[in-house]
């Protein structure tokens, strides 16, 4: 779980340097990996 939120928390800070950069689809997939990492937490507390 720890790693997850780590991950989490990288794709985050990531995804906001690329948005200030101006790299769209480099921050619109920092996005969807953020979500892949939400969704594996949600899963996991829910079991």
């Amino acid at each position: 779980m720890k790693d997850l939120k780590l991950k989490y928390e990288t794709a985050k800070n990531k995804a906001l340097q690329f948005m200030q950069n101006g790299q769209i689809s480099a921050y619109l997939n920092s996005l969807r990996k953020m979500n892949q990492y939400k969704s594996m937490m949600i899963a996991i507390t829910s079991n």
